[in-house]
Order: C-alpha cells, then sequence, then structure tokens
C-alpha cells in the first residue's frame, strides 16, 4: 500500500504539474518523467520507513529496490494506460484518479501472490 500511495503521488503530482503550467511536453514525455518520478518517491518513501525499523541506509535502499521493482513498474503502466485511454494522456481529473488507483493496485496481484507463494510468505 505504502508502494502504491508514494508511486501514485509521483506520478500525478508529475502529470498535474503539467498540466498546470502547461508546459508544452508531448504526452509520453511526461508520462515517462511521471513513472520514473512515481519510482523514485516510491523507493525514497520505503527506504526511510526501513530505516526507521532499525535498518542501516544501505540496507533499508536494498531493501526497498529489491522488494519488487517488477510490481511498481507494471502499477505505474498501468496507471498511465489508464489515464492515456480515458483523458488522453497527461490529463488529471476528480473521476479519472480512483480508475487510475484501482489500476494500478489490481495489476501487480498476480505477480506478488505467485513471489509470496514461491517464497512461502504470508503478507498478514
Amino acid at each position: 500500500m505504502v508502494c502504491l500511495c508514494f508511486c501514485a503521488l509521483g506520478d500525478i503530482g508529475t502529470v498535474l504539474y503539467f498540466q498546470i503550467t502547461q508546459i508544452p511536453w508531448p504526452v509520453m514525455a511526461i508520462m515517462a518523467l511521471a513513472m520514473i518520478n512515481g519510482l523514485i518517491l516510491s523507493i525514497v518513501a520505503e527506504t526511510i520507513i526501513l530505516i526507521f525499523q532499525n535498518l542501516t541506509l544501505k540496507q533499508a535502499f536494498r531493501t526497498a529496490m529489491g522488494m519488487s521493482f517488477i510490481s511498481m513498474i507494471s502499477m505505474e503502466l498501468a496507471m498511465n494506460i489508464t489515464d492515456i485511454v480515458l483523458t488522453g494522456g497527461a490529463i488529471i481529473t476528480w473521476w479519472v484518479i480512483p480508475i487510475m488507483l484501482f489500476a494500478g493496485f489490481i495489476t501487480p496481484w498476480p505477480y506478488n501472490y505467485w513471489r509470496l507463494k514461491k517464497y512461502n510468505i504470508a503478507c498478514h
């Protein structure tokens, strides 16, 4: 959930910035930058949370990076594809945000389920 929240914050925040400032960038460039910012913000947030759980900076960063980068990328792609399909891309409206978040949340589920089963880990 932390990953989704911070990935979404970085992603939606970037798109909203370009929407408000009306900087004339191509839609795909904005979406790519939004994905990068979402990934970076998520990794930073997870690293900070892990530091507060008594991991060193190096351990926290390595753990955050290893917490399934594939899930983060699939989440970002799902959110941005949803935005492109529903609005034409790089446009944030009140009604598209919940749909984007749902798409981002549901997309990595199969992969995450497989990883939990593979390593015999429970998340509760």
